[in-house]
């Protein structure tokens, strides 16, 4: 079986890419949006900052080290900001809740104007995570074309923009291409995208929502395994790409819930992906049934460690989820991670702390090397 630190992504302990942002970078991103920061010394303080964590992951061993997200307001912002056309509603077909009560709806993007990459989205981000990188393997991460669509459906086109959804879709396949080309360039090997749209298509309101705004789930789920996979159809043969999946992860919140099971026999054999990295730290998850759609040769990175709690699993019973996972896929088909990055959104107020993040990180490896390392 392959250890840890297999060369070959997606790996056996995994994370999915956000890290807290240190209080100085908070506190120059809001310079900047008083304006009394500029651009250029921004920049020196973000690339200061991205040193930083890179050495923070590998000195604990990862095997993959991404920027922490550290340029990006959250972690779909990036690619909002970067692509010409957009526009932000302030709806969606779910809304945000903990164990209180519901929070509120997140911004979801939209199409005022024909879209066009007008810049590099992750592609310059990665060639400076490459250049400081020493031993982990670089990851960029990027949102999934299906976040685009999902949560607003047929109100993510403004009226008069494009003919049809097809000629939206056209529009995102081609964006896409031209960054995994321009990551090509840099020399990237592996590639994540984060995707909430279709395990969020396995909770029984958010289907509901779906169909009384005319669309059908099930067609959905078929239709956005199309996109993706347009999306990564000129992918160089040397790049990994995995697709990491959870419901929302907004400070200790989530969107969702439902098993895979209405989206599994669709997915998990139809993405043209080497790895799934799929949340399954609470109930709200499912069991592990659906891994049963899992083909042979494709990881899947069980997200057993919760990122919306400081409270360390105890790691006995992770290595007993592990088993039971391994009931239904082969363990050398298996992996670990967090169910979500530590820091999906920019700002204050994040539940982990930088202590609690090693420590989940550090329990991570342990659980990894006792497993697999026989």
């Amino acid at each position: 079986m392959a250890p840890a630190t297999s060369s070959h992504p997606p790996f056996r302990a995994e994370h999915v890419g956000s890290f807290l942002r240190p209080e100085r970078l908070l506190q120059a991103a809001r310079a900047v949006k008083a304006g009394s920061l500029d651009a250029a010394e921004y920049r020196r303080i973000q690339d200061v900052c991205i040193r930083d964590i890179v050495a923070f992951q590998e000195e604990l061993g990862l095997p993959s080290v991404t920027d922490g997200e550290f340029r990006r307001r959250s972690w779909s912002a990036g690619f909002i900001d970067a692509v010409e056309g957009f526009g932000l509603r302030e709806e969606g077909v779910l809304r945000f809740r903990n164990d209180a009560g519901e929070l509120g709806v997140s911004s979801s993007p939209y199409a005022v104007a024909p879209l066009r990459r007008r810049r590099s989205i992750v592609a310059e981000d990665y060639q400076f995570l490459r250049s400081v990188a020493r031993r982990g393997v670089p990851k960029v991460t990027m949102p999934s074309p299906t976040v685009m669509h999902y949560f607003l459906g047929p109100r993510s086109i403004a009226e008069g923009v494009y003919g049809d959804v097809e000629g939206y879709f056209r529009d995102l396949v081609a964006i896409y291409r031209e960054e995994i080309a321009a990551l090509d360039r840099a020399g990237c090997s592996y590639l994540q995208l984060d995707d909430t749209a279709l395990p969020c298509n396995c909770d029984a309101r958010a289907r509901e929502g779906v169909t009384d705004r005319g669309e059908d789930p099930d067609g959905l789920t078929e239709r956005y395994v199309r996109l993706i996979n347009d999306c990564l159809s000129t992918r160089p043969k040397g790049m990994a790409v995995a697709i990491h999946m959870c419901r929302g992860n907004l400070k200790g919140a989530w969107m969702a819930e439902g098993g895979y099971e209405a989206i599994a026999d669709r997915i998990f054999a139809g993405l043209d992906v080497d790895g799934l990295l799929l949340e399954y730290d609470t109930p709200r998850a499912g069991d592990f049934q659906p891994l049963r759609w899992v083909p042979k040769g494709k990881m899947v990175v069980l997200g057993l460690i919760s990122t919306k709690t400081p409270v360390l699993e105890d790691p006995d019973a992770l290595k007993r989820r592990i088993d039971e996972a391994a009931r239904h896929l082969p363990l050398d088909q298996l992996a670990l991670g967090p169910q979500c990055g530590f820091s999906s959104a920019g700002g204050g107020g994040q539940v982990l702390t930088q202590d609690d993040t090693r420590r989940k990180l550090e329990l991570m490896l342990g659980v990894v090397e006792e497993v697999w390392s026989a």
